[in-house]
Parts: structure tokens; sequence; C-alpha cells
């Protein structure tokens, strides 16, 4: 691990990086375990991986942990998530602290249960004035949902008269959006666990260049050195942002304003 660490460049980490954090199911199922202990185990994961992501430097964690979508699994198992995501994030609450980390999140806040909104928000403001690592928990969320909400703030005011139709631009759009409030808006790098090659309806507007790695192993599996080493195979890739490599060369920063 500490050879990995030292191949790190402190100056070209991600500031934000994104997680799909798929396979706790699958991880469970294999093991003849119930899906649940597959999300407890994820929880463990989603602790570790906040440790090293703070240790390396990295601004803004997201972390895909329940889609729109996923409204529609099993009730016995929806309701068990909710509950998990409450008590984990209540227990976890003074280590984040500790650790200097703010918690936020990411979608439709009012679908959730009464109990995990109460544990969620108390966490909330309880790691308000924390100035580390941001750990912005992507639940009750899906990228398609947040396009159409940004899609009807924009419209509201134009009708209002408060915003012009012709000073929409992506700058208006993307300020829209829930991820506005981010220390780094789009994710430069993208993880998926899992083995899957999609992006599942996540950060659809936000990903458009993000660097996406894939790991076969499962969200349970998945390590601090696996974490690194995607952070170091990020740091050997070129992003030209549709531009040559002669271009991307040339330019003062590698912050590309597009």
């Amino acid at each position: 691990m500490e050879q990995l660490l030292e191949s790190i460049d402190p100056g070209k980490v991600p500031a934000h990086v994104a997680i799909i954090m798929d396979g706790n199911g699958r991880w469970a199922k294999a093991r003849g375990l119930d899906r649940s202990e597959g999300h407890v185990e994820g929880v463990n994961t989603v602790r570790r991986i906040t440790e090293i992501a703070s240790e390396i430097g990295v601004k803004c964690l997201t972390l895909y942990a329940f889609s729109t979508e996923n409204w529609n699994r099993p009730q016995t198992e929806v309701d068990a998530l909710m509950h998990l995501i409450g008590i984990a994030i209540e227990r976890e609450t003074p280590d984040l602290i500790k650790n200097n980390v703010r918690l936020t999140m990411i979608g439709d806040f009012g679908r959730m249960p009464e109990d995990a909104r109460r544990r969620l928000q108390g966490c909330f403001d309880a790691t308000a004035h924390c100035t580390g690592l941001v750990l912005n928990l992507a639940l009750s969320y899906s990228g398609r949902w947040d396009i159409v909400e940004a899609a009807r703030r924009l419209a509201s005011e134009a009708a209002s008269g408060s915003l012009s139709p012709a000073d929409i631009d992506q700058v208006a759009f993307a300020a829209r959006l829930s991820t506005a409030h981010l220390p780094a808006q789009d994710p430069d790098l993208l993880i998926r666990t899992g083995g899957d090659f999609r992006v599942s309806n996540f950060l659809l507007w936000e990903i458009a260049y993000s660097e996406i790695e894939v790991f076969d192993k499962f969200w349970p599996d998945f390590s601090k050195e696996d974490f690194v080493r995607a952070v170091a195979a990020f740091q050997k890739r070129e992003r030209r942002y549709g531009m040559t490599s002669e271009q991307v060369g040339s330019s003062p920063s590698r912050d590309i304003q597009l």
C-alpha cells in the first residue's frame, strides 16, 4: 500500500470522484446470505473508501447509494436498506466530524422515509462546519430526474420573468442541478464496481468528460488499494476534452473550461 501511495502525484489527485457502488446483493447471494447482508458489508466499504479518499486529498466523493429506480425493488429490501442508511449515517457521524468530513446529499429528499430523513438531516447539520472532504450521497437520485428538475426550475424562472430564455446556457443549466453546491461539480473520475459497463442513470450531465474505471469485484470487496489504483490509472490518462494532444499540451491550465 505504501508503494501505491508513493506513486500518486499529489498535484494530480482528482478533485471529485464518483462511484457506482454495485454488487452488494450479488456479493451476498454468492455467499448464501440475504441481500441485506451485502448492504451491511457495503457500509464498511464506504467507511474505508471515505478514509482513503480523504487521505490522498480528494475534495468530493459522490456515492450512488440508491437510485429512483431502486424504489421498484422488493419492499422488504427497500425498507431494510432505508433503515440501514439511517442507522449507519447516525453511527458514523462522530467519526465524520473527527475526520473533518462534511455529509451532503443529492436526490429527492422528500421521498425518503421519515426516520431516514431525520437521521440524515441530523448528520448534515452536525457536519456542516467541516471543511475537509465532502461525502455526497446520491439517494433517491437519477440523472434524468435531476435534469428534469433543473429544466423545471429554469422554466419557472423564465415564466416569472426573472430569467430570459436567451440567458439559458450550459453554465445556467449546471447551476440548477443538485450538484451545484459541490466544491467540484463534475467528477474527474467515475468508478464502477460489479463489472458492468454502464452508467445506470448516474450524473448524466456531470460525467460528460469523466474518466472511467470499472472493477470486476463487488462493492463489499472493493479495497483502499483498489481506490488508489484507480486514481493512479486516472493520473496516466490524457484528458483532451475533444481537442488534440497538442492543444491540451499548450493549454496554460489542465482545468479546461467547456
